[in-house]
């Protein structure tokens, strides 16, 4: 009988084994898939007081889960790739949670990332994420990730910076003498030396041309007045001024010997070049303000020239597509070159990854086996990175399977030779008795 029953559990060892190898084979470019491996452990019957009898053999199988697979590039944004030991946490459509390897996540009917095996990425929406880790041992706070129906998306602007030359060279006018010339006075008749135009933007992403006026005063002082072209009525001759609203800011900008800016006087208060960046208020709204930066500017003897103009803000734009950083933030983009954060994607491990229970479609759950979840932000805790456009690929080696396969058929074919031979034994014995 022990001949037998020997022989027995090495067919069905051998046989786990078989069935180990076809599950690696048939995974080999499942995206994602760790490749498994039977192991084997003798069993050995031994009673109180007897030496041990030799019972057979016994086999479980092994999920290698915390293998690397290589990364593949692909042309899809949200096909996501962990290059560490991190999984994504993905649920089900019954809300449960698990844990995976396979990105290959794609927008559903409703735009829900879903991935091949149809499980959906969680992930923390930028309304609760901070830019600190997420609770250890949780996932209270995800969501299923949406990327569709993102609203349009306009910037309002509040900082803006020029660089332009004003030439020493040209008339100055009196300020005293002559009050009605310049521009900041907002009378008809003013002469500004030099202008120029910017475009910002309101809060719902209305451009608003703002004209800028230089006009040298003498002694190294340059009368500075921001309008909105809106408000302008231009006169007989042709000329912007008067305007039908006060300016939105003015300012006296002073040059030094070397013609940089020494200082910014605003509103009365008189501001260093040494102590704090020259800049000047523009009110754009009662409700917002522009703060322009005038620090790079020049008085020097050549013509007047602006070098660079910048202002930040935009007019409304479609969402035009997803970006996804290697530390798992998912904004959206927009057509006017906006971005917006949307979502931070988490990853978690287990401290024994390789015991975690397999589920179907590449997933896993956490068991006693594996230890409690850890949840972390990418990029921290040796989880790795979040690569996009990029799949995992399958950690199976399709040699070495087909090795196994041979020497797993070669294996039960021995034992199916040993059980007939205790069969045989079995006949002889019977007819003896007979």
């Amino acid at each position: 009988m022990s001949v037998l029953n020997t022989a027995v559990s090495g067919m069905m060892a051998d046989s786990n084994w078989l069935s180990t190898i076809s599950q690696n084979v048939a995974n080999a470019n499942t995206t994602g898939y760790k490749n498994t491996e039977t192991q084997f452990s003798a069993l050995v019957d031994a009673a109180p007081g007897q030496l041990p009898q030799v019972a057979g053999v016994t086999s479980n199988m092994v999920s290698y889960n915390s293998l690397q697979g290589q990364d593949e590039s692909t042309q899809t944004v949200s096909d996501l790739a962990v290059q560490g030991a991190g999984f994504f946490i993905v649920s089900d459509g019954s809300g449960d949670t698990f844990l995976t390897r396979n990105g290959s996540f794609v927008p559903d009917s409703k735009g829900y990332l879903v991935n091949s095996a149809g499980y959906y990425l969680m992930a923390a929406p930028t309304t609760t994420a901070t830019a600190t880790s997420q609770s250890v041992n949780t996932v209270s706070g995800l969501v299923k990730v949406n990327v569709d129906g993102a609203a349009a998306s306009a910037t309002a602007s509040t900082t803006a910076a020029m660089t332009a030359n004003l030439p020493s060279s040209s008339t100055a006018v009196d300020p005293v003498a002559t009050p009605n010339l310049i521009p900041s006075n907002n009378v008809a008749g003013a002469t500004p030396t030099a202008e120029t135009t910017m475009t910002a933007y309101d809060a719902l992403g209305g451009a608003h041309t703002v004209n800028l006026y230089f006009t040298n005063e003498g002694s190294g002082n340059w009368d500075v007045a921001a309008y909105d072209s809106a408000a302008a009525t231009p006169t007989a001759s042709g000329g912007p001024f008067p305007y039908t609203s006060a300016a939105l800011g003015t300012a006296t900008l002073t040059f030094g010997a070397t013609g940089a800016v020494t200082q910014i006087n605003t509103g009365g208060v008189t501001t260093l070049a040494t102590a704090a960046t020259p800049t000047m208020s523009i009110a754009l709204s009662s409700t917002q303000n522009i703060t322009l930066n005038l620090s790079n500017m020049t008085q020097l003897s050549s013509a007047f020239g602006v070098t660079a103009s910048t202002v930040d803000g935009n007019a409304p734009g479609t969402m035009d597509g997803t970006a996804i950083s290697q530390s798992g933030v998912l904004s959206f983009q927009y057509s006017n070159g906006a971005s917006s954060d949307a979502y931070i994607i988490p990853l978690a491990n287990v401290a024994s990854p390789d015991s975690l229970t397999s589920v179907l479609g590449d997933a896993f759950q956490t068991n006693y086996a594996s230890g409690a979840l850890q949840v972390n932000n990418a990029q921290t805790g040796g989880l790795g990175t979040i690569n996009s456009s990029s799949l995992e690929n399958s950690t199976v080696d399709l040699a070495t399977e087909l090795t196994n396969m041979v020497q797993a058929q070669s294996s039960y074919e021995a034992n199916s030779k040993v059980f007939q031979t205790g069969t045989n034994i079995f006949d002889v014995l019977n007819n003896l008795k007979s």
